[in-house]
């Protein structure tokens, strides 16, 4: 099955290969979600969207700000259900059938907690899907990018996303690795100038590229 963009995803510049890896599940029609880490809520809406009237989205992120942005911004969609909580302590109120999360574990101390939350929260049978990126591996021209946050705890997570599922209730169908890149104005440059406060005007960009991983509960 193909999937038409979201229109929420529509300037997302990791929307491929968050389509790719929803191509595993074939028609999303009615599905339930988590959506964790949700951020602003743009991957949430576009779920809603491929999900329809009758699926449900949990937006669930440790901010209540974000919480508050999520819904306003999925006003329009009353299958998206904005929590805040930690994502170490995700608790749902039914077991879904799609687990979700992006940018996420690198910035929390113990992954392997969350991703055993997140197969708990799934049903069997039910898929997981999670995107980490290897920032080291970006690039502007020759030089390597680094990410300086108080908030990251392991900036090139992607690198071990795997090893991170040994162990794990977890079957992987699908795994690998994708950058956008870009050179010259662009979205791209834009991209890394909001990310880095620096702007970049004549050298090829590579952003950090992210490691996908499509697994099936299998407990």
């Amino acid at each position: 099955m193909t999937f038409a963009i979201p229109y929420q995803l529509r300037d997302d510049l990791y929307k491929s290969p968050l389509l790719r890896a929803l191509q595993h599940l074939r028609d999303m029609t009615g599905f339930s979600c988590v959506d964790v880490g949700a951020g602003g809520g743009e991957v949430s809406i576009a779920l809603a969207e491929l999900c329809g009237q009758n699926g449900r989205i949990y937006a669930v992120d440790i901010d209540p700000v974000r919480r508050n942005e999520i819904a306003t911004h999925a006003a329009q969609f009353s299958q998206v259900i904005a929590l805040t909580q930690a994502a170490q302590e995700l608790t749902l109120p039914e077991q879904v059938d799609l687990a979700y999360c992006r940018f996420l574990l690198l910035a929390v101390p113990e992954p392997k907690i969350v991703i055993s939350r997140m197969i708990k929260a799934t049903k069997k049978g039910g898929w997981v899907i999670l995107q980490e990126p290897i920032t080291s591996c970006g690039r502007v021209g020759r030089l390597p990018l680094s990410m300086d946050s108080d908030f990251v705890v392991d900036p090139d997570i992607g690198a071990s996303l795997l090893e991170l599922l040994i162990d794990q209730d977890l079957e992987v169908k699908d795994a690998w690795i994708e950058a956008p890149v870009g050179i010259g104005p662009g979205a791209v440059s834009s991209y890394l100038e909001a990310l880095t406060d620096t702007e970049v005007l004549d050298e090829q960009i590579v952003l950090p590229p992210v490691v996908t991983v499509v697994g099936r509960v299998n407990r």
